[in-house]
């Protein structure tokens, strides 16, 4: 389904009729031009490829000017490829706004989540860690027994060992949209979604 790319602004809350506190995420989505349009007959599938954040000649890769000029487009940052069910009304050159969107309309939003380095298994994998009496040394946060002795004699593959947390795509759905502003083309969503502030994220219907 047809979707934009916005940036993330950050985080407050609201509050209902009954004086209940709502955590919200708000979003600057698009305005986004449609830069291209894939058909059935010619790629196979029917999609819409989205610009967001325009940008000079001078400071797009030559690979990306030619294709922005083979389509008759301006210049973008970012670029997301969207794809549709039917071949809906789109066309190159139009440019899509928050009010694709409409208030309790549900959504997935996509991101990269917060890098976080290299973890442990506490933090990394909600490891309880060792108990912290009855002589235990110095391993109070380690993984544990991660292995076998002699059969198979090694460690098998997906073992939750420590490593690099977080810097990943993440796609978090079912978000309920709590108000849309077509003036400033700022979304409003209930709850948290992936990355730090003034990131890009993806959303779609």
């Amino acid at each position: 389904m047809i979707g934009l790319i916005g940036k993330k602004i950050g985080m407050s809350q609201v509050f209902d009729e009954n004086g209940k506190s709502i955590p919200v995420t708000f979003v600057k989505a698009g305005p986004c031009a449609i830069v291209q349009k894939k058909t059935l007959e010619k790629d196979g599938y029917i999609s819409v490829q989205l610009g967001y954040d325009e940008l000079a000649e001078r400071k797009v890769a030559k690979p990306q000017r030619g294709h922005f000029k083979k389509h008759e487009s301006k210049n973008y940052r970012h670029l997301k490829e969207f794809r549709l069910h039917r071949d809906e009304e789109f066309n190159p050159g139009d440019v899509l706004k928050a009010n694709i969107f409409s208030k309790n309309e549900t959504i997935k939003v996509t991101g990269i989540s917060k890098g976080k380095g290299f973890q442990g298994v506490v933090k990394r994998w909600k490891f309880s860690g060792a108990e912290q009496s009855h002589g235990v040394h110095e391993s109070f946060r380690g993984t544990g027994s991660v292995g076998q002795c002699a059969q198979p004699s090694r460690i098998f593959k997906g073992k939750k060992m420590p490593g690099q947390l977080g810097n990943a795509q993440v796609t978090v759905k079912s978000l309920k949209i709590h108000n849309v502003d077509n003036d400033n083309d700022i979304i409003v969503i209930k709850g948290c979604i992936p990355g730090h502030n003034n990131s890009i994220v993806y959303l779609s219907k």
